[in-house]
């Protein structure tokens, strides 16, 4: 017949002491966490331009924040920033859909993706080109030129 170890008493105090300081940093970190300023994002409001900084800034927000909160607490949140023009009746649907069953958002990060790919964000040349395409000279963009 085997016996489980025998703890000594000893022991069992390190390992709450163990436990207990463990907790002790985790509360420390938190208040920490929660003492730094973050930058809320600004509204977003579907310009392409601007999709990287309105996504990167409310993950940081919510990496910084909001990471005790449950998932449909970050998306609420996220939702809140968007607003006006075309951005407005995007997240409209998107809450028609949610509702409805008809969509899911299981991450934060799933949302940003439909952020990123709905409103366009695509690569540093294309945006570059389209910068050039708006580009106006007395009144006229550039193709009244070309």
């Amino acid at each position: 017949m085997t016996s489980a170890p025998h703890h000594t008493r000893e022991e069992q105090l390190f390992a709450m002491i163990a436990t207990l300081q463990q907790q002790v940093n985790t509360m420390l970190f938190q208040q920490q966490r929660s003492r730094v300023e973050v930058a809320r994002p600004q509204v977003f409001s579907g310009k392409m331009e601007k999709v990287s900084i309105f996504v990167n800034a409310a993950h940081l927000y919510i990496r910084m924040k909001m990471t005790e909160e449950v998932v449909a607490t970050q998306v609420a949140w996220v939702l809140l920033y968007i607003q006006g023009e075309i951005a407005e009746a995007w997240k409209d649907n998107l809450l028609d859909e949610l509702a409805k069953r008809e969509s899911e958002v299981e991450s934060v990060e799933q949302l940003f993706t439909k952020i990123r790919s709905n409103f366009g964000e695509t690569s540093e040349e294309e945006r570059k080109i389209e910068q050039l395409r708006t580009i106006e000279q007395g009144g006229k963009t550039c193709n009244k030129y070309i």
